[in-house]
């Protein structure tokens, strides 16, 4: 599909204009045949399955999103990208989520980021909602058993109902 309306605005992968009075935005599908596409029916397509939400502590403070912000700007992207492939994608495989077997109800959200480096958010699905518990970036191949707990321990206050 290519998008057509006035003078095309270049936007990353392909070419996008907006419509100004009626906010629709026309496509040239197949054989050359204008086609109108309201926004609001594309917004409902690209819906969040699965809405990401930050741990939070009983003192209000949100680790994840402290350890997110501490990162680069590019590996912010990765990471919040890869996060937002599970929200829309729910579910979703290898290699960008894996359930951890070891910990019933516990899964990861794997990242590769600049430098060669490997980043895990550990995440719960409570209640309809991805409750992001844990970020850290991996220095071994395996899992080290702190990030691993940590995550249980926060895991169990949130489906408790102990914090915010």
């Amino acid at each position: 599909m290519i998008p057509r309306e006035g003078t095309p605005k270049k936007i990353n992968d392909g070419t996008r204009t907006l419509a100004a009075p009626d906010h629709c935005i026309w496509y040239r599908i197949r054989y050359n045949v204008p086609c109108k596409v309201h926004e609001c029916q594309m917004a409902a397509k690209k819906r969040k399955i699965l809405p990401a939400i930050f741990y939070r502590t009983a003192t209000g403070a949100e680790p994840v999103r402290k350890w997110l912000k501490a990162l680069s700007r590019e590996d912010k992207r990765i990471v919040g990208t890869d996060i937002a492939t599970v929200e829309f994608g729910w579910p979703v495989g290898m290699p960008t989520c894996r359930s951890l077997a070891s910990r019933r109800g516990l899964w990861e959200v794997r990242s590769s980021l600049t430098h060669n480096r490997i980043a895990r958010v550990m995440f719960v699905v409570y209640q309809g909602q991805m409750v992001l518990l844990h970020g850290f970036i991996k220095k071994t191949q395996q899992t080290p058993e702190g990030e691993l707990d940590l995550a249980v321990k926060r895991q169990k206050e949130v489906e408790s109902g102990k914090t915010k």
